[in-house]
């Protein structure tokens, strides 16, 4: 990720299409990461993705070095705009990252979990 995204204590409500995070101070992504855009689906279609994206896979618009292509473009889906990266979200790791963000996805996909 390219964006500097914020940081404080989260609130966390997810619901399947989207993440939502309380959050104030600012935090930066780790470049390079990836997770927000491997680990949760995407249910309705975007830009390069008509049939949306399944869970942990790797969106079309990566770069090698797993940079959004899309970043600040409008074709990026608002799914991704709306997203907050936050600590607790992103541990302390990508593999961290990966594994909190799967949870998330399955505790929050329809049928619960």
């Amino acid at each position: 990720m390219q964006n500097a995204c914020q940081r404080g204590p989260a609130i966390l409500h997810a619901d399947h299409d989207h993440l939502h995070l309380a959050t104030s101070m600012t935090f930066q992504c780790r470049t390079g990461c990836g997770a927000c855009c491997i680990a949760p689906s995407i249910t309705t279609p975007f830009f390069g993705m008509p049939n949306g994206k399944r869970a942990g896979e790797r969106c079309v618009h990566l770069d090698a070095g797993n940079r959004c292509l899309l970043f600040g473009r409008p074709e990026r889906p608002r799914f991704c705009s709306d997203l907050r990266a936050e600590p607790s979200m992103c541990g302390d790791s990508d593999a961290e990252a990966m594994t909190i963000l799967t949870a998330l996805e399955r505790a929050t996909r329809p049928g619960g979990g």
